[in-house]
Formats: C-alpha cells, sequence, structure tokens
C-alpha cells in the first residue's frame, strides 16, 4: 500500500474546508519513524492553521495535527534510541504538522510509549498538551520550592482546555497549589475534580480570589493563554518574584503593562511557542517526560481528560466543537 487518508486544507476558511482525501504514505527519514494512526489529537493551533493564522514550520508537512499515538511500522533506529523504541511499540509522539493522517512520520526522538494502563487512542490526548506544559510551567515558569521550602502556586487560565486539565493535574500531582479560571460551573467542576480551586472567571474577579485565599501574597506562577488585557491583571494577581508565561493570545496581541510594578516586585514575563523548536529541544523534553512524568500514569496520579472523539472523516465537526469552547479537555480523531 502506497497511498493513505488524510485531512488537509484545500483553502482557508471555517471547519467546513477541511476535506478527507488521499496521499502518498509518508517515508521516514534519519531519525524518523513511521506511525500508523489510531487517533490524532486536535488542538487550538489547528484551528489557526485552517484559518490561515498559523503556517506549518519549514520542511514540515501541510497537513494539520501536531499529536498522533498509533504503532511504529518502520524507521531508523541506528541513532540516538534512549527509550528503546522499536518497530510494533505504541506510541503517542509530537509532531510539526502531518497528524490528520492515517501514517504520520515522526522524530524518534519526540516518541513516547504509551503510558501503562491507558489505550492508545487515549495516548494521542497526551503530547501537545504534557510537552507544552512540562516546557512552560516547570522549565520556563520554573515553578518549584519557595525559599521556605513551601510549594510554590499557580494559576491556570482557561483550566478546562486540553492544557489547563494537563497543567492542574501535573501541578497538582506534584503537590503544588493550583488555581484554574473555567467559563461556567460545570466547567469550575471540573477542574475542582482535577485537584484545583476553580473561579468562575464570568461572576469572579481572579485577582480579588487569588488574592484572598493566598493571604495576599499571590501566586507564584500563571500560565496565561488569553494575553491582551489579562496581561495586567496577572501581573497584579503575582507574588514578588512572580513569573507569567504566556503561550496564546486568544484575548489580543498587545498589553499595557505597569513597568515600575514589574521592577519593584522582581516579576518576570515570558512566554514560547513549541512547534518551530528543535528536534533536539522537544526530544531533550520527552526523555524528561518519561523520567518524571510518565510513571505518574501508572499511580493513577494522572489521567487523559477526553471531551469527544470524532471519526477522522468528521473532522469539521471536530473543528466546529474547538472553536465553540463548550469541551472539557482534549477532542480527538480517531482513524
Amino acid at each position: 500500500m502506497t497511498s493513505m487518508q488524510a485531512i488537509d486544507i484545500p483553502r482557508f476558511g471555517g471547519p467546513e474546508v477541511l476535506r478527507l482525501t488521499g496521499r502518498p504514505i509518508p517515508q521516514p527519514g534519519v531519525g524518523e519513524v513511521l506511525i500508523k494512526v489510531t487517533a490524532s489529537g486536535v488542538n487550538r493551533p489547528d484551528v489557526f492553521q485552517r484559518q490561515g493564522h498559523y503556517a506549518p514550520p519549514r520542511g514540515a508537512s501541510d497537513l494539520p495535527g501536531l499529536e498522533v499515538a498509533g504503532e511504529v511500522v518502520e524507521g531508523d533506529f541506528s541513532g540516538s534510541n534512549p527509550l528503546g523504541l522499536k518497530r510494533g511499540d505504541s506510541v503517542c509522539a509530537l509532531l510539526a504538522g502531518g497528524g490528520y493522517a492515517q501514517y504520520a512520520v515522526a522524530p524518534l526522538g519526540q516518541c513516547l510509549p504509551v503510558p501503562p494502563g491507558i489505550s492508545v487512542l487515549e495516548a494521542a490526548s497526551l503530547p501537545e498538551n504534557y510537552f507544552t506544559v512540562w516546557s512552560n510551567v516547570f522549565d520556563r515558569g520554573r515553578l518549584g520550592l519557595r525559599e521556605d521550602g513551601s510549594k510554590e502556586s499557580l494559576l491556570v487560565q482557561g483550566g478546562s482546555s486540553g492544557i489547563g486539565v494537563t497543567a492542574i493535574q501535573l501541578a497538582h500531582a506534584f503537590g503544588h497549589p493550583v488555581f484554574a479560571t473555567a467559563g461556567n460551573d460545570e466547567k469550575c467542576r471540573a477542574c475542582e475534580s482535577l485537584g484545583a480551586r476553580a473561579i468562575n472567571y464570568r461572576s469572579e474577579d481572579f485577582v480579588e480570589r487569588v488574592k484572598s485565599e493566598t493571604g495576599g501574597r499571590g501566586v507564584d506562577v500563571a500560565l496565561d493563554m488569553v494575553a491582551g488585557d489579562y496581561v495586567p491583571r496577572e501581573l497584579d494577581a503575582l507574588a514578588d518574584d512572580g513569573r507569567l508565561v504566556i503561550i496564546a493570545t486568544l484575548g489580543g496581541m498587545k498589553a499595557t503593562i505597569d513597568a515600575g510594578m514589574v521592577m519593584r516586585r522582581r516579576l518576570h514575563v515570558t512566554g514560547s511557542t513549541l512547534r518551530a523548536r528543535s528536534v533536539a529541544f522537544k526530544s531533550a523534553i520527552a526523555k524528561e517526560l518519561h523520567e518524571h512524568v510518565w510513571p505518574l500514569f501508572a499511580e493513577k496520579r494522572l489521567r487523559p481528560v477526553i471531551h469527544g472523539v470524532f471519526p477522522a472523516q468528521e473532522a469539521a465537526r471536530a473543528h466546529a466543537l474547538m472553536e465553540s469552547s463548550a469541551h472539557i479537555g482534549k477532542i480527538l480523531l480517531r482513524w
């Protein structure tokens, strides 16, 4: 067999432009593997790509899709292979594109074994969010210990999103107090079930609530997917020496901040995107996840949170759900 089914973007527009089509099966290169895909994760960047706002990095597939899970069917295992992966293994993988297809190529270093107790389909919900959260909350945001040895606290904006449910679970599993914002009571309950103190941003001021529950101190790290006019409020909600990490700009690209407050309180504002980073960078994250995070699945301290699974040919419905923001957790496409 030399061809496969895939979902492509023949023109930019709404969910309806997504099209089931035929493509040649991609061939793995040096240090890469070919995965027969069981399921593909649906993420907000896929929506932006479909709308024409987020082009794939140079050399990446033009097909959307940043994460898959399935079976390794062939590849190059001659180079660095610290996890000992081989043909026939069930894996999940982070991609720079090409995930909406029956077969996908991934760098070997960006593949992880399916965690114990998790199905291959469920594993498709993990890579994009876990790579992103680990890199931004624990590496860039440095969520850790205070000088007195107590655990630092985290504020997660959009706690019911795929990123949100991952950040809540990971921080909670490591013993950190977590606050999370969400837009209705159902989403707030979902955040609370994962270990967060939930804040309904439509009826509560998250700055006041955070300050009230931390004795006026504020949180040590804030993970922001909104930006825009949220930024000055998040800075106000930070403790001295706090870190604000911006990973999306759903609320706008620009913000006005009090630079004097940033200096006086020694605040840090940072951010990142993951898709265009090097294979070496992402492979290093994979090793850290395998060492520090994957064992927590076996211990039942982490679990996939999946809102819905759509047949791949119904990708348009999956994108419409993503844009509605009515989901809690992840959306998947099944092949």
